[in-house]
């Protein structure tokens, strides 16, 4: 059984792919926590990953709010500069362009990333 969200999901990555010189930047939310992934298909790997689990605040997660979103969004950016990658394809995994998802692509587009 397949859910909205899936659908919709691969229905936007039959219209995107994310090649070597402009990787796909893919966004999953889960109900706890948020995660981004910098993804060349040419080659199925993931150069870059960003997590709110990477983002301590003391012991504890600062959690999936929009803030947190927004400094993922830095986050993955700055280590994509790292790496040499200043272009990429947007992924919004089949979630609304709203909220923590449009947060976290204002944060990458703020690092520096340009889609």
């Amino acid at each position: 059984m397949m859910f909205s969200r899936e659908k919709r999901h691969k229905r936007i990555r039959a219209k995107i792919y994310g090649r070597t010189d402009r990787p796909r930047l893919c966004v999953f939310r889960s109900n706890k926590h948020i995660y981004a992934q910098i993804i060349d298909d040419d080659k199925n790997k993931t150069i870059v990953s960003a997590k709110d689990l990477e983002l301590k605040n003391g012991k504890q997660a600062l959690g999936n709010n929009k803030d947190t979103a927004f400094k993922i969004g830095e986050l993955v950016a700055k280590k994509a500069q790292e790496k040499k990658i200043s272009q990429v394809v947007f992924d919004r995994g089949g979630y609304k362009y709203h909220g923590k998802i449009k947060a976290l692509a204002d944060g990458a587009r703020e690092g520096g990333l340009k889609f």
